[in-house]
């Protein structure tokens, strides 16, 4: 087993890349507009890091309960955080009626090609340092990593298996992917990471055609995985970077798993005192198969 440290990215995970790509591929004139985005955090700092780079404004529309540690890494980028609504969804509309009233270019979470293709970069290294992966487990809220993930890793090699895995607490996109429909779920995990009660377009699509299984975790097994993760390898990881141990700690999971090369994407290490706190207090326990 392998772990793709994505918690090691500039902002502490991975979606700097897409969010670099995009910006760099946005035209000068709308750059110099501003760009607006929604956000539990780590969606929000890539926007904010390609900004600074890119000499442009962001705007970044975070739930009003939305992790400090994010939040305050945004604001060190220079973005303007606005703090609205209970959840993920509750603030992409506020940001959605902002990008239209000022004229920004919304920077969507998901919906977007090039977004896709910079976070897809994490799976080309990985595979291009261990070519021998056959099994890539990777978190999903929105799915942008998942969609990058399963595009790379299916041109390399058809027969390397992806696995996303997301939150029972939160099942929009597992759901929504099963079903084969776009559709809304409650939106409840401690994993703000794999928290959305829609579902996106365009990583569905994606999901949909090349993502081989989607797998379901309780939030305790998230927090058991970070514990795991921060005292047996030193790593801090937060509870949706965590996600893919919890899979593959799965007993349904870990069965199919045994004399496989795997791979597990950290997505990131955002992960705030609280949130660290329970997972290192709470009692060790075994993972008890959850929901699919």
């Amino acid at each position: 087993m392998w772990v793709k440290h994505e918690n090691l990215l500039p902002t502490g995970a991975f979606k700097v890349r897409g969010g670099i790509n995009l910006m760099a591929q946005l035209d000068a004139g709308v750059r110099a507009r501003g760009v607006v985005a929604a956000s539990t955090g780590n969606h929000g700092q890539s926007v904010a890091y390609a900004a600074r780079l890119f000499g442009t404004t962001a705007i970044i529309c975070a739930p009003e309960n939305a992790n400090p540690v994010k939040v305050e890494g945004m604001r060190d980028l220079g973005a303007e955080v606005i703090l609205t609504g209970r959840d993920f969804d509750d603030a992409r509309e506020h940001c959605e009626a902002l990008a239209a009233e000022r004229g920004l270019r919304y920077v969507h979470s998901g919906d977007e090609p090039d977004l896709i293709a910079g976070v897809g970069t994490h799976t080309l290294e990985l595979l291009d340092e261990e070519p021998g992966i056959d099994v890539v487990i990777v978190p999903i809220g929105g799915g942008s990593g998942a969609a990058g993930a399963c595009t790379v890793a299916k041109a390399i090699d058809p027969a390397i298996q992806v696995i996303g895995v997301q939150s029972a607490q939160s099942p929009a996109a597992h759901d929504a992917w099963r079903a084969g429909q776009l559709l809304e779920r409650p939106n409840a995990t401690v994993a703000e990471g794999l928290a959305t009660r829609t579902t996106f377009d365009l990583p569905q699509r994606i999901m949909r055609r090349l993502l081989d299984d989607f797998v379901l975790v309780d939030d305790r097994d998230l927090l058991r995985a970070v514990r795991l993760m921060v005292e047996k390898t030193r790593t801090l990881v937060e509870p949706a970077g965590a996600a893919p141990l919890a899979a593959a700690l799965d007993p349904r999971v870990r069965s199919r798993l045994r004399g496989h090369r795997i791979a597990l994407i950290c997505s990131g290490a955002n992960i705030s005192p609280r949130q660290l706190a329970e997972a290192l207090t709470r009692t060790p326990r075994r993972c008890a198969p959850p929901g699919r």
